[in-house]
This record gives structure tokens, sequence and C-alpha cells, in this order.
């Protein structure tokens, strides 16, 4: 593998360029079909020792802060890595006045190609947050458009090596995706399983059946409306059938369910307690709406490992998407942690 440094200015350049993009490789793993990136220089590989950064077991020491900055503290405490295992996708965007009817062609005003997939997205967005992050996902094969499969589904190993199964064993949090198999997504939530490390499987991608067995082995599952209605097969238009669409979920052994909601906000239910709703915070603009749901899931995750309470979690990610929303593009819209918390100080 090899270690790649992304900065939290949402700038990832090689060595000696300014160009936006280009990573700057660290020869620091040996060489496999795929890659770990660490999105956050809080954490860096120890290029010397050539060492898998989970093997020695040395986690980056970072502050704990509050939502609430009257509870800051500042306390020096060493927390373990978000891990997000998924895809990475060339997006192409298009800004077009309309959609063109049946049978018609029209010019768009304007296109450009930029970093995607919901693996890369969340995992940028974990490093835009500061928090030390790493992402593991395929390089090789074309670029894959409207989820072409492509690497994403066809390059990853029949089973996943041991020095993986240790990143996600010391991983403070896992989060994985359905944009890449589900036979790999099994292995990572049986591993983190094993050592109590928790895991939040975003719903989007394939439209398939999920698996049994990997909805055995995560601890929240975190669908928007239309993916909660495909996995249970319910109607999920009012709130009162997203309730009854999760209680369903429950049932196949998900115990947490986190409803991204579009334009009416989120809602966590846990089984046997009352459901938490979370209104968005509402945009000065709204550019475009890409990655948001990304953006969210990572933010809540990030807030999670962090010790924060499911209210603020919910808040905290809220923020987040809606800051996404204003800029154009996925990765690219991604907010840093001191926009976050600047907007949470105003609400």
């Amino acid at each position: 593998m090899r270690g790649i440094a992304i900065s939290p200015s949402n700038q990832c350049c090689s060595s000696g360029s300014s160009s936006p993009l280009q990573f700057q490789s660290q020869n620091t793993l040996p060489s496999q079909p795929y890659r770990t990136v660490n999105l956050n220089p809080l954490l860096q590989f120890n290029n010397k020792k050539k060492q898998n950064p989970s093997n020695g077991r040395r986690y980056p020491i970072v502050s704990k802060i509050s939502i609430n900055p009257s509870n800051n503290n500042n306390t020096q405490t060493p927390i373990r890595p978000l891990v997000v295992f998924g895809s990475a996708n060339a997006d192409i965007y298009l800004e077009i006045n309309r959609l063109p009817k049946v049978g018609e062609t029209i010019s768009a005003n304007s296109g450009q190609t930029l970093a995607g997939g919901k693996g890369a997205n969340q995992a940028a967005c974990g490093g835009r947050l500061s928090y030390p992050t790493y992402f593991l996902g395929q390089p090789d094969g074309q670029n894959s458009i409207i989820i072409v499969g492509g690497a994403n589904m066809n390059c990853w190993p029949h089973t996943l090596s041991d020095q993986d199964f240790e990143v996600v064993r010391n991983a403070g949090i896992v989060l994985l995706q359905r944009e890449i198999p589900d036979s790999v997504n099994i292995q990572v939530a049986k591993a983190a399983r094993s050592t109590g490390v928790p895991v939040i499987l975003d719903a989007g991608g394939m439209d398939a059946p999920f698996p049994q067995e990997l909805l055995s082995f995560i601890d929240i599952l975190s669908p928007n409306e239309s993916e909660l209605g495909r996995l249970t097969g319910m109607a999920t238009e009012s709130f009162e059938q997203i309730t009854q669409a999760v209680v369903k979920c429950h049932k196949m052994g998900v115990k947490q369910v986190l409803v991204k909601l579009g334009a009416k906000g989120s809602a966590l239910f846990v089984e046997g307690e009352e459901p938490i709703k979370q209104p968005i915070i509402s945009a000065t603009k709204v550019l475009d709406t890409t990655g948001a749901g990304d953006t969210f899931t990572a933010a809540f995750a990030v807030a999670l490992v962090e010790g924060k309470s499911r209210n603020e979690c919910l808040k905290f990610a809220a923020a987040a998407a809606s800051l996404c929303v204003q800029v154009k593009g996925a990765i690219p819209s991604m907010p840093d942690r001191k926009s976050v918390f600047d907007l949470l100080q105003s609400h």
C-alpha cells in the first residue's frame, strides 16, 4: 500500500506542485493492489521503519472539543482513527439549465471532472474535520461514471490481508458503503465486531438486497428515505411510515438506524427508544447537494467517535451538511472543522 496525505486546506498536491488533486505519495507500506490513504497530517506514517500505523498502536494526540465552547477543556487524549472502506470515483459534473426531453440533445453550460465516490467523499470529510482518517479503496481500473462498478467492484482481493484487518481492529470507528462488494464489507464488519469497533453502513450504492450476514455485523445503518423504502419494501413518505420501516430494520437485526431525510432533516432511531429528530440547519444558498449525505454520515461518525452525545452528533452532522450544499462538487464541498463550529455557534 502507499500512504497519501491530504492537507486540511482541501488541497492534495504532489511535492513541488501547486496543482490540486495530485497526491503526495509516501512509500511506507508493502505494495498491494489497493491503497490506504491518510487524509489528515495529524496521523503520519513512519517512513524510516516502514511501519503500518496500526501495527505500532501509536495513535495521534488530539483535543476533545465539545460543540458547546463552554464545555471545552482541551484535554489531550489519544484516539483511534476513522477507517473508511469504500469507492473512489471520477464525478462528471455538468451544469445545465434543464434536463433534456426524450430524443433531445442540449448543450451544457460548463463541465468538469471532480474527485468523488461515497467512500472517498466520507474519508475526505473526516480529514477536513481534522479527525485522523484512513481510506482503503481501489486505485486501479477505469474511472466509473454513474456508478459503473469498475475497480470499485471488481479489483478487490477475495480475502483481505492481515494488515487490512489490523487497521480495522485498531480503528475508532469504521464507515462502509455499498459501492464496493458486499463480501468486502462483511469481512470488514466481522473484523470490527471482533474487537468492539463500531461500524456504520451507508445504505447508498448498489440497488440490491442486503445480505443478512452484513446487517448482523453493523451497529448503525444509515439510509435515506428511498433507500430505506427499497430495503424494507415499505412506503417512506411520512414520518410514521418511516418509523414503521425502521421497525422492520430492527427485526432484521439492526439496532440503530440513522435516516437522512433531505430537506426535512434527519432522525436517529434506536431500538426501544424514542426517535431523535434533527431539523436541517438552513443554508444561505444551495448550489449543489452532491455529497451532502456523505458529509452528514462522516460528520456524524466523527462526532460519535469523539464521544459526543447523540443529539450533538446529529447537530454536528447537520451543520456540516449545510455547509456542503453551498459549494459545487462533492469532495471540494467538504467543510473544515472550524467552519462547522462557527456555524454551530450561531444556531
